[in-house]
């Protein structure tokens, strides 16, 4: 069974979770992109605690197109520090991990 990658990040804008799903599925480095609705973060930054509104994009891809991925999404984030997230997934249906692969080829 072939395995498929979620790549996940949060970013402060809708707008901003649309470019970054968009540059990725048109650029096939990732077969889809997911824009989540709106979390709450609670978290620690330089030496204060925030809580900040932000909005979630899961990418799917191939294994071999992570890595560019990554840089993508670290390039277009506005965060200094930004959360991407890699977890690497057995794919228990076949054709989706298929078609996964076969949509992330240049």
């Amino acid at each position: 069974m072939e395995q498929i990658c979620v790549v996940t990040t949060v970013v402060d804008a809708r707008s901003v979770a649309d470019v970054l799903a968009a540059t990725a599925v048109a650029g096939r480095l990732a077969a889809c992109a997911q824009v989540g609705g709106q979390v709450d973060s609670t978290y620690w930054w330089q030496d204060r605690m925030e809580t900040t509104t932000e909005w979630s994009v899961q990418f799917k891809t191939a294994p071999d197109r992570v890595d560019a991925l990554v840089d993508q999404v670290r390039a277009g984030h506005p965060y200094e520090v930004p959360e991407v997230l890699v977890t690497r997934v057995e794919c228990g249906e076949p054709a989706y991990a298929d078609w996964v692969r076969e949509q992330t080829r240049p």
